[in-house]
């Protein structure tokens, strides 16, 4: 990370609000962060070595991820966000899932699925290398094309609003143990059954893919939290 932040200290900086936002993401997310803290611009920016204008993006990022209340004149603090509260979400998000790709798999041109394919089959070299931030820009990219191939843009829209609440949440579970291999594994899943033009069985894997990351998000945290009361 720390590599990653030199490098772009100079460049983007948008680039640089997405590092910034990663690695609140990541401390939040684990409770490492826990609710209530403050998140002050000029001591982020000081710890990132970045000025506050890549600070306070990466902020409204968070905060339109529902991981940061950002309040007038006091700056921003970590929301409180209860393991039933994730869950619930994950479950919505499952079923909207399935419902876009259950009408992508019949409704996408054969231009749509060569693109998916190709989309897919270039996740492998991450998943070898264990990089996590490009598998999870992948992932957003893959699932986001799964939504406009539905031809359905009230749909896209609200698969997105939802998706954009857990985009988190979604690139914390990724580090659980071999999550990364298994969510790979299971988007091939889906892919074979799109490929069929099974949309049924496209929908109860994509479904299942869901409902796996909740578990392994959960098992992260459960984990990250044991952690954090032994170095305690």
């Amino acid at each position: 990370m720390a590599e990653r932040m030199s490098t772009l200290l100079l460049g983007d900086r948008s680039l640089l609000s997405e590092v910034i936002r990663d690695a609140l993401t990541d401390e939040i997310a684990s409770g490492s962060m826990p609710a209530g803290a403050g998140l002050d611009e000029k001591q982020l920016a000081a710890r990132f070595k970045a000025s506050r204008t890549p600070v306070r993006e990466a902020l409204r990022q968070l905060a339109a991820s529902g991981l940061v209340e950002l309040r007038p004149r006091r700056g921003g603090v970590v929301a409180r966000m209860t393991p039933e509260r994730i869950m619930d979400m994950f479950e919505t998000m499952a079923e909207i899932e399935a419902l876009c790709v259950r009408l992508a798999t019949y409704r996408m041109t054969p231009l749509e699925r060569s693109q998916l394919m190709q989309l897919h089959e270039s996740s492998q070299a991450m998943v070898d290398a264990g990089d996590i931030d490009s598998y999870d820009r992948f992932n957003r990219e893959f699932h986001e094309t799964l939504y406009r191939a539905t031809h359905n843009t009230f749909l896209a829209e609200q698969a997105m609003a939802i998706r954009t609440r857990l985009n988190a949440f979604r690139r914390t579970q990724l580090r659980q143990a071999d999550r990364m291999i298994r969510s790979r594994e299971e988007h091939n899943q889906v892919m074979e059954s799109i490929a069929q033009g099974d949309g049924e069985e496209a929908s109860r894997r994509m479904r299942a893919h869901m409902l796996n990351a909740a578990t392994a998000l959960g098992r992260y945290i459960a984990a990250h939290e044991a952690w954090l009361a032994s170095d305690r």
